[in-house]
């Protein structure tokens, strides 16, 4: 798979990622805490498959 995250999409969803599973490690926001691990992964791996899916490419804004 190509990247399809542009940089400021990965920061956020890196961002996002963990804190959500910090805050589930914690016990602050409970089990469903553990979907950040969605956003942290697709954030490191710099690849989404949703946005394969709908065609969508946040890295080609950060070419221009």
């Amino acid at each position: 798979m190509r990247n399809n995250v542009g940089k400021l999409d990965r920061s956020v969803r890196i961002v996002v990622g963990l804190g959500l599973v910090m805050g589930a490690i914690a016990g602050l926001i409970g089990a469903w805490g553990w979907i950040g691990l969605l956003p942290l992964v697709t954030g490191i791996a710099g690849t989404c498959p949703v946005y394969s899916l709908l065609g969508v490419d946040t890295c080609s804004l950060d070419r221009r």
